[in-house]
């Protein structure tokens, strides 16, 4: 279920969104009966699933990794890299796992070269597979991984949204939009809620400029304070802010219902 996209990838290009699974949501992976992982169309090269099944294996030794592509070339390209733990095989959205259930669905990269229209569906399926207390992470970076953002979603529904910046490649906040989920890439817009968070956090970073003096991480930090005194719903706090991320529920940046794709 999909369509072969471009498929390309770099080394170390997910180490953001794989840092936050291996840290806040590492617990879901400690607590799983069956601590199975899926790297969902890892792309024409498997680095992601590689370095997906080490820095999972940091958190429970025994984890199992499955990097899962539609295109059959690029999973018998993969197959010589298999070992304990980590395998291959060809499928799509529907998740061919002999009635397995993940953990952790991670797809990268992927849906964003999906029309509009057809996310939602997407998320359903890979849903409706996952295992009880399961998040499936949908997400998007650009090419060397230093603007990444990711919404996760369990088996209700999206729960939250995650951007997270390397310091330095950025002049505002509101950069990264060019790197939104498929969900959100369209609303950066007025009117639209995810606009208004952009908006925002550009805001509190201008006003925080004082704090350069002391380097970026003490200005971004003090961004999120101001963002959370403001009354933004964030679930994370300055563990996660050092590290140029921040993470905002759901319901306070997900697209308005009228919304027509341009």
């Amino acid at each position: 279920m999909g369509n072969v996209t471009r498929g390309t990838t770099n080394p170390n290009r997910l180490r953001r969104v794989d840092r936050w699974l291996a840290g806040p949501e590492a617990w879901r992976l400690r607590q799983a009966a069956d601590p199975l992982v899926i790297d969902l169309g890892y792309g024409a090269s498997p680095t992601t699933a590689v370095e997906l099944h080490a820095r999972m294996g940091s958190v429970r030794a025994d984890v199992s990794v499955i990097g899962i592509e539609i295109d059959p070339n690029r999973v018998r390209a993969a197959k010589p890299l298999e070992r304990e733990g980590l395998t291959f095989r060809q499928g799509g959205f529907e998740l061919p796992l002999d009635g397995r259930r993940p953990v952790m669905v991670r797809a990268f990269n992927v849906l964003r070269q999906y029309a509009e229209h057809e996310y939602t569906a997407h998320w359903d399926m890979v849903r409706s597979r996952l295992a009880e207390g399961g998040v499936f992470v949908d997400g998007t970076c650009d090419e060397i991984g230093r603007r990444s953002t990711w919404v996760v979603l369990d088996r209700q529904g999206p729960l939250s949204l995650s951007i997270s910046l390397r310091f330095g490649a950025f002049e505002l906040p509101s950069d990264v939009a060019e790197r939104l989920p498929k969900a959100l890439i369209h609303r950066n817009v007025p009117g639209e809620k995810v606009h208004a968070f952009l908006q925002a956090m550009d805001k509190a970073w201008l006003d925080a400029a004082p704090m350069a003096s002391y380097g970026n991480r003490q200005r971004w930090i003090a961004m999120c304070r101001s963002l959370k005194d403001q009354g933004w719903p964030l679930l994370t706090g300055p563990g996660r802010w050092r590290l140029g991320e921040v993470t905002v529920a759901w319901n306070a940046v997900e697209p308005s219902r009228d919304y027509q794709e341009p």
